[in-house]
């Protein structure tokens, strides 16, 4: 697990940062040894875009929005059964959608409204406009957590894709379970608060938080 780096004094804290901000401020300085490189921030909106900011300003990178969604429980949208990215690349909760008897028809549907979901944010936050090359480009995909993970993985599949030189997963806090799985898919994954309790959720980190609108979210990336 050498590729793993945390906060060992924020090892299993709750309430550890302020908000996404204080999150991203925090992390940037773990990550100091990419200051002034040839890097590109990964944002994955929307609670990664405040965390994204500050890496950005700090590594001095450039910064793109990464839109991935999760595929979401059809009685339950705060839920998801897996993840689904812009290449169209379904990553699966299989021993979830086991326990909840979907069946094939409620999957693929699930999985058509979240493609419609995604271009719809794609052209919403990124105007549809392609990326640049990563060739030679150090990846640093930024979210405000991992819980189950899945949402991060689409976003590292699609990322891998474009084949850049190294591929960095930061986020202020994860399920211990989780990073140890991104961390077999990636070159390094930073994440100050690790926790290893169930149930894992990602805003008992902060003390202050809350769902961010596409208005905010839009407002921040106004002035990136």
């Amino acid at each position: 697990m050498g590729n793993i780096i945390e906060d060992k004094d924020l090892r299993n804290k709750i309430l550890v940062f302020e908000d996404r901000s204080d999150a991203g401020k925090k992390l940037s300085l773990f990550l100091s040894s990419y200051k002034d490189t040839d890097s590109i921030v990964f944002a994955i909106p929307s609670g990664g875009v405040p965390v994204g900011k500050e890496l950005k300003d700090f590594l001095s990178a450039e910064i793109e929005l990464l839109v991935v969604r999760k595929i979401q429980i059809p009685w339950n949208p705060e839920a998801g059964f897996g993840a689904m990215n812009l290449d169209g690349d379904v990553i699966l909760n299989e021993s979830l959608i086991r326990s909840l008897e979907l069946s094939e028809a409620e999957i693929l549907s699930q999985i058509e409204k979240t493609r419609e979901i995604l271009n719809k944010r794609n052209k919403l936050f990124r105007g549809n406009k392609s990326l640049p090359s990563l060739k030679n480009k150090v990846a640093i995909i930024v979210d405000d957590g991992v819980a189950s993970g899945y949402t991060m993985i689409a976003g590292i599949e699609y990322v891998k894709k474009r084949e850049p030189e190294k591929i960095i997963v930061a986020v202020p806090t994860g399920s211990w379970r989780t990073v140890k799985r991104i961390s077999e898919a990636v070159d390094f994954i930073y994440c100050l608060n690790i926790r290893e309790g169930y149930p894992y959720a990602v805003a008992d980190a902060y003390r202050n938080w809350y769902d961010l609108t596409d208005e905010e979210v839009l407002m921040i990336i106004k002035d990136l």
